[in-house]
C-alpha cells in the first residue's frame, strides 16, 4: 500500500515538472530603449550618477554583466552612489526555482512603452495629475476642478491613453481606476479596504494610519538627486493616532507604502470567510451530507494558497523587473524632464505630447519644478518598476480568491464609503449592488494603482502585472487540483472577462 502511495506521488510531481517544463521558453521581449538611448530610459536608481542625472555609464555596465552571467560575486560587484545608502533589492530573486506553479522564467508580459511614444507620455501625464490630486476625496471627484481638469487633459491632448473612458472620453468617474470587470462600478475603493477584519476573537476596523495633506517630496533637483544616488532617507512615517478609512489618493498611497504586499487580500479572504459567502460552484463540499472542507477546500486552503502565492509571483516579477526589462522609475523620468528645462542635458527622445501638456505649468506652478511628486520621502524603491511587484502579488492573490469563491454572490449590507471626516463609514445610495469578483477586480486595482498615486509606477506597471500574478496563479492551481483526492474544480473569471474552469 505503501509502495502504491509512493508511486502515485512522484508520478504527480513528475506530472507537474512536465506541465511547467514541456513547452519552450518563451522569448523575453524589452522595449529596446536600452540600445536606443544608453543611460538615459531605463532604471538606474541606487547606481552612482552624474550632476545631470543621467547613470555613470561603467556602473551601468556592472549591472548588465551581473544579469547577463547571473554570478552572485558579479552582482556583489554593482557599485552604489552612495555610501552605505539604500541597497539594490534582490535582484537574484529572479533567478530562484520552484517546485509548484511555473517557472518564474516560463512567463512573460508585453515590452513597457517607451519614452519616444505617445503612450508613455499619457502615462506620465497621468500620474503627474495624480500628484495633483493627492488630496481630493474620492467622494469628490464628481465635483473637483483638479479632476475636471485632469480628465480633459488625458481625453485631448494625449492620442495614446489607454485608461477607462466612456463614451471615448476620460470623466471624473473613469479617472484612475483600473480597467478590469468591476472597476467602474460603484465606489473607487474596494469594499474589501473598509469592511471590519476579524482575526481570530479581534475584530479590527480598517482605520489607517494617515500622513499629512499637501506634503511631497523629491520636487527640488537636488534632493532628487540624492535619491538616485541612494541616499538613505527615512519614509515619512504615518501618524499612530490620526487614524481614518482610506478616502484620498494619499491615502490609498500610504496603505501601499506600509502594507506587507499581499495583506489586503487576506483581509478580504477572512472578510469572505466571516460572511460566509459561498464557495465556488465546484466546490466538492457544497453537496456533502457529512463532511466539511479544511485542508482541503475549505479556510484553511484558501487562506494558506492566497498568502503562498505572493513569493512565486515575487519571482516572476523580479525576473521581468532585473532581467529583461529594467523600466525606469517614473521620478526618473520625471528627472529627464526637469533636466532639459534647467538646461543640464537634451533629450529630444522624449515625446512631444508630455513637453505639450498644460500638467507640466499647474505642476511648476504648485511645487517649483517639473519633477514628479512623491508621496514617498525617499521615492521608489531600489529595483526597476516594470513589473510591479504589489500589481503581480494582487494578481495572485485575487485570482486565488475568484477561484474559491463565488464570484458572483453579491456582498450583503449596504454599499459604504468614509464620511467627509473620514472616522466613520455611511451609506453610498449611488451605487449598485457589488459582487465578489467585482470588488476583488477592484481591490487588485486600489492596491496595484495606490502605488502609481504614490509616484513610482505607472499605468502598465499595472495593467501587465495583474495578468502576469493571474497566470501564476493559475499555474499553481493546476498542480493543486490533481493533488486532492475530492472531486473538485475553480471556476473564474480571468482579469480579461473570460471565464476558465481548472
Amino acid at each position: 500500500m505503501m509502495t502504491d502511495r509512493w508511486v502515485a506521488g512522484r508520478a504527480l510531481r513528475a506530472v507537474a515538472s512536465d506541465r511547467a517544463y514541456s513547452g519552450s521558453l518563451p522569448t523575453q521581449v524589452n522595449n529596446g530603449e536600452e540600445n536606443s538611448f544608453p543611460f538615459v530610459a531605463n532604471f538606474s536608481k541606487g547606481l552612482p550618477h552624474e550632476a545631470d542625472g543621467q547613470v555613470v555609464p561603467s556602473a551601468y555596465r556592472l549591472l548588465l554583466r551581473a544579469v547577463s552571467t547571473g554570478r552572485p560575486e558579479d552582482f556583489e560587484r554593482i557599485p552604489l552612489g552612495t555610501v552605505k545608502g539604500r541597497k539594490l533589492v534582490n535582484p537574484q530573486a529572479g533567478l530562484a526555482f520552484d517546485v509548484e506553479g511555473p517557472d518564474a522564467q516560463g512567463l512573460t508580459i508585453a515590452p513597457a512603452p517607451r519614452i519616444d511614444r505617445p503612450q508613455n507620455s499619457a502615462e506620465m501625464a497621468e500620474l503627474y495629475w495624480m500628484a495633483l490630486a493627492r488630496d481630493v476625496n474620492f467622494t469628490d471627484f464628481a465635483a473637483d476642478p483638479v479632476v475636471a481638469a485632469a480628465a480633459a487633459d488625458l481625453t485631448s491632448n494625449f492620442t495614446d491613453f489607454r485608461g477607462p473612458k466612456d463614451g471615448g472620453a476620460v470623466t471624473p468617474a473613469t479617472l484612475f481606476r483600473g480597467d478590469t470587470p468591476g472597476d467602474l462600478v460603484g465606489p473607487y475603493v474596494s469594499q474589501f479596504l473598509f469592511g471590519a477584519i476579524p482575526y481570530g476573537t479581534l475584530l479590527v476596523q480598517q482605520l489607517q494610519r494617515t500622513v499629512p495633506p499637501g506634503v511631497d517630496f523629491l520636487t527640488t533637483f537636488p534632493d532628487w538627486l540624492a535619491a538616485q544616488n541612494g541616499a538613505d532617507i527615512p519614509p515619512n512615517a504615518p501618524s499612530p493616532t490620526d487614524l481614518r478609512y482610506i478616502q484620498t489618493p494619499r491615502d490609498l498611497a500610504t496603505y501601499v507604502h506600509f502594507d506587507t504586499v499581499y495583506e489586503a487580500c487576506l483581509n478580504a479572504c477572512l472578510i469572505l470567510l466571516a460572511m460566509e459567502a459561498p464557495f465556488d460552484v465546484g466546490n466538492p463540499y457544497n453537496f456533502s451530507q457529512n463532511q466539511i472542507g479544511f485542508a482541503t477546500y475549505g479556510a484553511l486552503h484558501v487562506l494558506t494558497l492566497v498568502v503562498e502565492v505572493a513569493t512565486r509571483a515575487l519571482k516572476a516579477a523580479w525576473y521581468q523587473k532585473w532581467f529583461v526589462h529594467r523600466r525606469l522609475r517614473p521620478e526618473e523620468f520625471g528627472g529627464r524632464i526637469e533636466a532639459q528645462r534647467l538646461g543640464l542635458a537634451t533629450f529630444p527622445m522624449i515625446d512631444p505630447e508630455i513637453l505639450n501638456s498644460p500638467v507640466l505649468a499647474e505642476v511648476m506652478t504648485k511645487f517649483g519644478s517639473q519633477l514628479l511628486p512623491q508621496a514617498f520621502a525617499e521615492g521608489s524603491p531600489i529595483h526597476p518598476s516594470y513589473a510591479a511587484g504589489h500589481a503581480t502579488v494582487s494578481g495572485a492573490c485575487a485570482t486565488i480568491l475568484k477561484a474559491f469563491f463565488d464570484e458572483s454572490f453579491i456582498l450583503p449590507g449596504p454599499v459604504q464609503v468614509p464620511d467627509a471626516a473620514g472616522t466613520a463609514l455611511v451609506e453610498d445610495p449611488t451605487s449598485p449592488p457589488l459582487t465578489v469578483g467585482g470588488e476583488l477586480n477592484k481591490l487588485a486595482a486600489n492596491i496595484s494603482i495606490g502605488r502609481n498615486m504614490g509616484g513610482v509606477h505607472w499605468r502598465t506597471d499595472y495593467s501587465e502585472s495583474v495578468t502576469l500574478g493571474e497566470q501564476v496563479a493559475i499555474g499553481i492551481l493546476r498542480d493543486q487540483k490533481p493533488t486532492t483526492n475530492e472531486d473538485a474544480s475553480f471556476t473564474l473569471t480571468r482579469f480579461d472577462g473570460t471565464t476558465i474552469t481548472i
